[in-house]
């Protein structure tokens, strides 16, 4: 009896080893989008620096952001000076407030801000086929602390940016980092919103 209990703990521990085993396996690119591409809405504050070689020191920038699923994506700065950005389906529309400026581009004209675009409107879809189109896509880490790495397909867009490092935890984006192809870059922080 006590030989069979023994061989029955055994085997239950070698299914439950092997089915954690088959859950880490899981665990990659797939899986990462699966779980974004549930998020119907968030919100967030953050907070961007950016770092230019021409500054001593970085410009700093905060404000909210608004995500919509599938692809509604609104960006509004407060600080140093009011801006909104509100990209809706194939239209990314800018507003300067204290210059009461507004303008509208439509972002097949402009195929660098169109994949730009790209790489955070189909990272928070999960739109993993949009993001190939784009961009060569890498992911390291562990579902509860991963970085999606971007690195642009296109030559245009190589001229500009060389990579983009975006990570999270679960279902949530955390930090944005852009790497300029002249050496200048940004890193955008964001908090989940407590209201």
């Amino acid at each position: 009896m006590r030989h069979l209990l023994a061989v029955l703990l055994l085997a239950t521990a070698g299914i439950c080893s092997a089915a954690a085993g088959e859950t880490a396996a899981a665990w990659g690119i797939e899986q990462l989008m699966h779980n974004l591409a549930q998020v119907k809405s968030a919100r967030g504050k953050f907070v961007e620096r950016k770092y230019l070689a021409m500054l001593n020191s970085p410009l700093d920038s905060s404000g909210t952001l608004v995500y919509t699923a599938p692809g509604r994506l609104e960006k509004r700065t407060l600080l140093p000076k009011p801006e909104t950005l509100v990209l809706e389906r194939d239209k990314l529309t800018i507003e300067f407030k204290g210059q009461h400026q507004r303008r509208t581009l439509v972002l097949q004209d402009y195929p660098v801000i169109w994949a730009f675009v790209e790489s955070i409107r189909s990272t928070l879809a999960g739109d993993l086929q949009t993001l190939n189109r784009f961009y060569r896509t890498s992911l390291e880490g562990s579902e509860d602390q991963w970085r999606l790495s971007l690195k642009p397909a296109e030559s245009k867009m190589q001229t500009m940016v060389k990579e983009i490092h975006i990570g999270g935890s679960r279902h949530r984006v955390r930090t944005i980092e852009i790497i300029e192809a002249e050496g200048d870059h940004s890193v955008m922080t964001i908090t989940e919103d407590a209201s």
